[in-house]
This record gives C-alpha cells, sequence and structure tokens, in this order.
C-alpha cells in the first residue's frame, strides 16, 4: 500500500519524471486488510479479488514484482537488486515488514505466519479442511485469524505468553472484557504460558501441557524488513525501523521512509511513533510525495486502525500512555462501548467497540487537541462532539 500510494500521490501531485516500483512479491500489488478475513474464507470457486485498483500503466508507472532489494549505495543514488542495479534520483523506501517467527521453527511444515497473500493461500486449504488450529499470540491478528478460524468451523486454541490478550497496547481493565469474547466463540484461550517447542502433530506449552494442531498460525508482532538497509547511509533504530524525520526524510540524501518500515517523531504525542496499520501507508505517502518535489510539509498524524473479531468491529485512533487518564464511555458489558484517554484535559486516544459515530467524532477532536468535559464524555448518550470545553 506505501509504495503504489506513494506513486498514485506523486503522479497526483504533478511529478513528470519517470517512476520505478519494485516489489519483491511477484503478485501485482494487492491489499492486506482482506487477507485475515475475506481472502480465507472467501469462495474457492471464485476467489477474493485484492488487487489493487490502479492502472499503472495510465499512470505511466513500471512496475517490476519479484525483485528483492539487496543493498542500498546512497553515495552513488543506487539499489542493488537480485535483478540489477537501479539508478534513482530521489527513492522512497517502502519495504513494510515482516511477520515475526517462532524460534526454532524456520521451515517446519505446519507452522504458517499470517502476512502475505502466499501466507493466506497457503491457510485456505487448513480453513477448508476444518483442521485443528493453535494460534500463537492473542493480539489483533491472533484474533482476526481465530475469528475466521472458527466461522470455518475449525477447533480453535490460542495461546498467550502474556496474562491477558492484547497485553502489550491496552490496560487489564479494558482487555478483561475481551476474554469473554473468545469463549462466545468457542476458542480456547490459554494465558500466561508461552510455547516451548513446536513438533509434529502438537504444541508443547511452558508449563509441559501438549495441544494437538494440525496447523499453527503464528502472530508475535512483526518487524520492519530493513535488513539490507545494514550498511548503508540511512539510520536504523535498535529494533530495525529507519529512523525517518518528521518530513519523513531519512539520513541518507534524497531518500524518504514510508508505512511499515520507518518510526517518525511526533509532534503531538512527544515521542517518536513506529505504525504497523493500514492508514499509515495511506497518509505518509501524501507528505513524502510533497516533500519529494520541495515542499515543506510536516507528518504528524492521529494513528488510526480497526479490527473485526469475533463478531465485533474494533477501532482505535490516537496514542495513550499509562500516564493519561482512562475514562470509560459506556459498559463493556454492553455490545457497544468506548474507552477514552485524557492528557491535561486533552483527548489523545480513543478505543471504540461497536461505537463508529465516537470514533468519526473522536478523530477530528484529537486531531484539533480539544479539551473535554469529563463528566460529559463518559456519557454515551452524548454526542462527543457535544462534549468539547
Amino acid at each position: 500500500m506505501a509504495g503504489v500510494q506513494t506513486a498514485v500521490e506523486l503522479r497526483g501531485q504533478g511529478w513528470r519524471g519517470g517512476i520505478t516500483l519494485l516489489g519483491d512479491e511477484r503478485h501485482p500489488p494487492y491489499d492486506r486488510p482482506p487477507l485475515s478475513k475475506a481472502v480465507l474464507l472467501g469462495d474457492a470457486e471464485a476467489p477474493v479479488d485484492v488487487r489493487f485498483d490502479v492502472d499503472f500503466a495510465a499512470l505511466d508507472v513500471e512496475l517490476r514484482l519479484g525483485v528483492r532489494a539487496e543493498a542500498l549505495h546512497a553515495e552513488t543514488k543506487q539499489v542493488v537488486t537480485g535483478a540489477g542495479t537501479v539508478p534513482y534520483d530521489h527513492l522512497v523506501l517502502a519495504t513494510g515488514a515482516y511477520a515475526v517467527g517462532l524460534p526454532g521453527t524456520a521451515g517446519l511444515p505446519g507452522v504458517f505466519p499470517l502476512r502475505t497473500l502466499d501466507d493466506a493461500a497457503a491457510l485456505r486449504p487448513v480453513l477448508l479442511a476444518r483442521q485443528r488450529v493453535v494460534v500463537v499470540g492473542a493480539g489483533w491478528i491472533g484474533a482476526e485469524f481465530a475469528t475466521a478460524a472458527r466461522q470455518a468451523g475449525c477447533p480453535v486454541t490460542v495461546v498467550e505468553a502474556a496474562d491477558r490478550p492484547l497485553a502489550g497496547v491496552l490496560p487489564a481493565s479494558v482487555t478483561d472484557h475481551m476474554r469473554g469474547w473468545y469463549d462466545e466463540a468457542g476458542v480456547e484461550l490459554r494465558t500466561g504460558t508461552a510455547v516451548a517447542a513446536v513438533e509434529p502433530g502438537a504444541v508443547v506449552l511452558s508449563d509441559g501441557s501438549r495441544l494437538s494442531a494440525a496447523a499453527v498460525v503464528v502472530g508475535i508482532g512483526a518487524r520492519a524488513a530493513n535488513g539490507w538497509l545494514g550498511d548503508s547511509a540511512v539510520a536504523l533504530d535498535p529494533h530495525g525501523a529507519v529512523l525517518a524525520d518528521d518530513r519523513l526524510r531519512t539520513t541518507a540524501e534524497d531518500v524518504y521512509a514510508v508505512g511499515d518500515c520507518a518510526s517518525f517523531p511526533s509532534a503531538r504525542y512527544g515521542r517518536r511513533l513506529l505504525i504497523h496499520h493500514w492508514d499509515n501507508a495511506v497518509q505518509g505517502p501524501r507528505t513524502a510525495a510533497a516533500n519529494l518535489m520541495g515542499g515543506d510539509a510536516r507528518y504528524d498524524p492521529v494513528p488510526y486502525f480497526w479490527s473485526e473479531q469475533f463478531g465485533r468491529f474494533v477501532q482505535y485512533a490516537g496514542h495513550h500512555s499509562e500516564a493519561d487518564t482512562m475514562l470509560p464511555r459506556g459498559d463493556p458489558a454492553d455490545p457497544a462501548w468506548s474507552v477514552l484517554w485524557l492528557r491535561d484535559g486533552r483527548l489523545v486516544a480513543l478505543l471504540a467497540v461497536g461505537r463508529p459515530r465516537d470514533m468519526a467524532q473522536a478523530r477530528k477532536l484529537i486531531a484539533k487537541s480539544a479539551v473535554v468535559d469529563p463528566e460529559l464524555a463518559a456519557d454515551p448518550g452524548v454526542p462527543l462532539k457535544s462534549v468539547v470545553r
């Protein structure tokens, strides 16, 4: 998405020079959100088409598929690929991220990530056969795959090393209510225990228990796909993400970075953000294209993402920390509710479950750094747009 959107933005903003789009996958560029939903559950006779509706020929964009970047020589402005060297005047890094694997499971049959179209295609037979599945990781992707697998009729167990789902992103007072979602869907959730080993047909946990599994799906996070930049002039953080500035420029001349592969400093939140979500891959290219063409646009979005899991539409906007004031808006036992986070009275983040109107209004308020009345904001019957002080 980030690479395609950059090419589209450049043409839309008036770039008349050549544009070459390199991609290491052989598939035409495609959308990722449907991979954990529609692609897995789609009709085998009429597979879901996830290709972007972009006419690259009409845009005069040279699309080179199956070409993997291997090194960057910024001093001579060349990208070294498996198919030869590609010169550039300006370069935009949009290499995304790769799924983190379980240690010791590389190449093991029956162990699957879920990041690419090929990953989803490999998992479709598992769902069609209604095989027993163990999902490692109770994060967003783990919950989404467990949802699809249960819809397909698979017995599913989700294993999480932390003591609760989404432990790294939401407080216990919120995620405790999400445990019930797994039960309602008929998914066994095992928390507080890690995977010790994967054997043929089984997963061995750190507490000594064994889970039978025809397939093991790993959803324990992603890392920026920047290993090829290690010896280049592009600076990376300790986790391997490109260190872009607030104009999405890198430390190498005429090199920009967008999407999952790069972090950027946010003045809004006073820290550097690394956002592995679709909306960031849409918004960042707009800024990068403008600045590549001589502009001076600052990138400081309100982060946003959504997830569909266990019959619920979950959305999150903004960024919060433990120091922020959490404000429940409605009862999490109900089908629809929200949670707000305030910092010095300003709305900085919102989680919405089945309340899209809250989300639509909150995104505007967060963008304006609006100060809200906490008592009114906690009342789910009061529109958020009416709680501004």
